[in-house]
């Protein structure tokens, strides 16, 4: 039975084929994919490659592709926020998994493996502030982007997710959160000898990472909350405003995800890197050396 094509209206492509966000065509992708917040930090690791092959540009996802010590490898900008990771991770799966001339799915899919570099402020006082890396084993999301999705009670860490709403007494009026792990492997290997912990997703940057300025929280304790929970050895080490998004979608799409992120902050001594770009450099550097190594 022949697959129904997708409408235009649900894969919006643009003119000359590209897939519309990230106006890329499939040739112009590796399946190892190094994603970054900021647009300026892709340059900082495409500069490390022998080849660079192609370079696209649209709005703020920008997109290298090139080798490094022979390894095919594309980094891509994807700018902040799990709204801008749901766009990024479909389209980067249509280019592999969807033929855009006939708009079906492939028979043969293809498996992506998805390395977010980040920076990120620590939730507990032992974890250093600049020459340390959190590996992100959980990925704690706080914006209830995967509920939009089927099958994703299939993807999430029921106990951990339920043990941190009872932990915290969480607000029935906030999205509900879930846990999803990181990919086994890339954890083992590109993961390995950093800091291993949960990142807690954040759906904003303020008030939703605990911050006060002139509007007031409805729980002032919430992160010495979050602060305290453990779950089977597990603690939540570090905040951002990616992961969650990013691990979700990758499991349910049947791809690989790891986040890394330099600390850059600490929420509870209060310390700040504000030249945090040499330990940036140095985990680019590395990511790169042990994906060749792959």
């Amino acid at each position: 039975m022949t697959a129904k094509p997708i409408p235009d209206s649900q894969l919006p492509l643009n003119a000359d084929g590209s897939v519309y966000h990230l106006r890329l065509m499939p040739e112009q992708v590796a399946d190892t994919i190094i994603l970054v917040g900021d647009p300026n930090r892709v340059r900082k690791v495409s500069a490390f490659f022998d080849e660079l092959e192609f370079e696209v540009s649209n709005r703020e996802i920008i997109t290298h592709t090139g080798y490094y010590r022979g390894k095919r490898i594309t980094v891509m900008s994807t700018g902040m926020g799990t709204d801008n990771i749901d766009i990024v991770v479909n389209e980067l799966d249509a280019l592999f998994n969807i033929d855009l001339n006939n708009r079906t799915p492939k028979a043969e899919h293809t498996r992506l493996k998805l390395i977010r570099l980040g920076t990120s402020g620590a939730l507990q006082p032992d974890v250093p502030v600049g020459d340390s890396v959190v590996a992100t084993e959980y990925a704690l999301g706080l914006d209830g982007l995967l509920y939009f999705y089927e099958g994703c009670s299939e993807v999430t860490e029921h106990g951990m997710t339920e043990a941190f709403i009872n932990h915290t007494g969480w607000n029935k009026h906030l999205p509900h959160p879930y846990v999803v792990r990181a990919s086994e492997s890339l954890l083992k290997t590109v993961g390995e000898g950093y800091i291993k912990g949960v990142t807690a997703t954040a759906p904003g940057f303020y008030g939703p990472q605990g911050r006060s300025l002139r509007l007031r929280l409805p729980d002032k304790n919430m992160n010495p909350k979050m602060e305290s929970f453990a779950y089977g050895g597990h603690r939540i080490t570090n905040f951002e405003m990616e992961s969650s998004a990013l691990y979700g979608l990758s499991r349910l799409l049947g791809h690989e995800a790891l986040t890394l992120c330099v600390i850059i902050a600490n929420r509870v001594t209060e310390k700040f890197a504000p030249n945090y770009h040499p330990y940036m450099e140095k985990l680019i550097r590395n990511t790169l050396d042990r994906l060749a190594a792959l």
